[in-house]
Parts: structure tokens; sequence; C-alpha cells
């Protein structure tokens, strides 16, 4: 809507990306501030709270009845202010509004479930979240090569030219990114407000390559792949980021609410979109490195096990290892943002090395 008060008035300003992106942000935090606490109202008087899962530390027991589905308004509240900011005959942006509903979808009927069965343990099963995953991400992977016909060049860090083409196999790849990403952000969200800023951080920061690699100008000065028209996701990631600092206000410890795998799979799949059509999909190690610690955490611990029948941490993902050696939740929240910070700090600073 505010893109076309530019194309059929004489209000110019609108035309800009940074403008727009500058009032999605607000209209989405607001609109979660607003919804968010209506929202917390329903959830328990419909008794909509999130199971605790048995084997968490006893400190979780606290947190038992607290409302869950928290991500289903900051998705609303996102796709809301998206939708009155951007050009929506813009292919980059539906692929990515179609990643937030797909991806949410999915968390939403896993949430359900864990309501309905009152166990954390007993949502869809393993196997069935990562089918509708894959599902999920190779309709958005297709419609990028088939529709968008996004370049499949794959790029490395600190080099300004391609490596090689991908080919078809950047359907899988793409695939891989999505479900990697969104079952990231899905094992960090464990603690109050864990997952939330370092999400913030990651979709800044793609949203800040994104929109240099769609400027003809600065995507040249700074030798990043030059691809016309992406600019337009910046302003959904930057309405995502004003609608988790709404969440924020009621996620942070103690929450008053969760965000769920409504929340958590489709913001990690979205991180995954961004870095996708920015082509930053090795460089998205560093930008979500509290992801990818987390899940190499739990692999570890996993395999570990079945090798040598002994555990590398106390308990994982490692924030779990944290908490049972005696760390303050805080502190564990606190320090895991401090390294998400750097690290998205760090991956910017690639943007003048190469």
């Amino acid at each position: 809507m505010l893109y076309w008060l530019y194309k059929y008035t004489e209000l110019n300003i609108f035309q800009y990306i940074t403008v727009r992106a500058g009032f999605a942000f607000f209209i989405a935090f607001l609109l979660c501030l607003y919804l968010m606490p209506k929202f917390i109202q329903w959830a328990k008087n419909k008794g909509a709270a999130q199971p605790i899962y048995t084997l968490a530390p006893s400190t979780h027991q606290t947190k038992t009845n607290t409302p869950t589905m928290g991500g289903m308004i900051f998705l609303i509240s996102s796709i809301v202010a998206s939708v009155l900011s951007v050009k929506l005959d813009n292919l980059y942006v539906l692929g990515a509004i179609l990643t937030l509903i797909l991806f949410g979808l999915i968390g939403i009927k896993d949430d359900l479930a864990k309501i309905i069965k009152e166990q954390n343990e007993s949502g869809m099963s393993a196997k069935a979240k990562i089918f509708f995953q894959i599902a999920a991400a190779f309709v958005i992977a297709a419609f990028l090569m088939f529709a968008v016909k996004l370049n499949t060049d794959f790029y490395v860090p600190f080099y300004k030219f391609p490596l090689f083409s991908i080919g078809v196999f950047a359907l899988f790849f793409w695939v891989l990114v999505m479900v990697s990403a969104s079952n990231a952000v899905n094992l960090t969200d464990g603690l109050d407000g864990l997952a939330t800023v370092p999400s913030m951080f990651s979709i800044l920061t793609l949203s800040a390559f994104v929109y240099i690699s769609g400027h003809a100008g600065l995507s040249s000065y700074l030798l990043l792949p030059k691809i016309s028209a992406v600019g337009e996701v910046a302003i959904i990631g930057s309405a995502l980021v004003g609608a988790l600092m709404g969440f924020l206000w009621y996620n942070c410890h103690p929450a008053e609410i969760f965000m769920g795998d409504s929340g958590s799979l489709s913001l990690g799949a979205f991180i995954g979109y961004m870095a996708i059509v920015s082509k930053n999909e090795i460089l998205l190690i560093l930008i979500g490195f509290v992801f990818v610690l987390e899940t190499v955490s739990v692999i570890l611990q996993v395999g570990s096990y079945r090798a040598r029948k002994k555990r590398v941490f106390l308990m994982a993902p490692i924030h779990h290892h944290f908490e049972i050696k005696g760390w303050a939740e805080n502190k564990i929240i606190v320090r895991f943002w401090i390294i998400s910070l750097i690290t998205n700090l760090i991956a910017l600073i690639t943007l003048k090395i190469r």
C-alpha cells in the first residue's frame, strides 16, 4: 500500500526501501504489542499452555502453564506490516511470505498436537515434521528456481566471484539450508528470549546483505552479487524484527508467553531463505553461529552416546548444559546474545573484505 502511494500520488518518499522498511518495523512492533496481551489472555482461558519437556532441568517446572504459540502473533503482525509496505508484485517478496506461512503452519500443527496431548514430546512425530519441512522447503526452492529464476552460483565469504554454478542441485542445497536453519532455531528456543534476540540479529544482518545486493551502486562498490529486485525482502526482514521486538516485551525472562514451533520453525526458515536469495548460504554459519552451536551440541551428544555410551555435555542442547552447571538462566541468555551480536558484526565486516 505504501509503495502505491508513491506510484499514484506525489509522496515520492515511499519509493525508498529504507523508508518503507522503517514503517514496516513500527507497524509490526505496535501491532504485536497490541495483539500479544489479548492472545496471552485467550490462551490462558483456553489452556493453550506449553507442556514442559520431562527431561528438562528442574527449574523449568516453574514455567508450567505458560501460554505458547506466540509465534503465530508475531508472524501475523509481520505479514500484515509487510503487505502494507512492500511491492506485492515482487516475486522475492512472495517467496518470503510463502516461507513464513508454510513453516508457520507446520509449527502451529505441532504446537496444537503438543497442547492437545499435554506432553512436549508428543507433538508431530520427528519423521512427520521433517517430511513437512522438506516438502515446504522444496516448494519454495522450486519457486525460486523456476518462477524467480534465481541464479545458482555458489559464493563463499571473502571472495567476490562465484566458485561455480550448482545448477539443478541448487534445489536440494536450498532445501537443506532452509530445513537446517529452521530446526537450528527450533533447538535454540529453550530459554526465555534465547532464540528471539539472535534471530533479530541474524535477520538484521541478512537484511543489510539483501538490501545491498538489490542496490546496483552499493552491490558494485562492495563487490556483492547484483540480484535485481531482491532488496524488497529487507522490508519483510524489518517487519519481522519489529514484531520480534514486540514479542520480546512479553517473552523476556520470566516469559509470559513462548513462541512455540509456530515461531521458531518459521523464523529459521526465513533466515535460511534470506541467506539463499542474498547468496550467503555459507556465511550463514557465522550469522547464525548460536543456532549452529546449539545444533552441533546435539549432534555431538547423540553421536557420542551412540558410539561410546558417553555424553559430551551434561545435557543437550548446550544451553541446558550450562543450566545444570548452575548458571542462572538470565546469564546464559545474555551471554548467548553477546556471542550472536559479535558473530553478526564479524559477518558484516566481511562486506569490506573481499
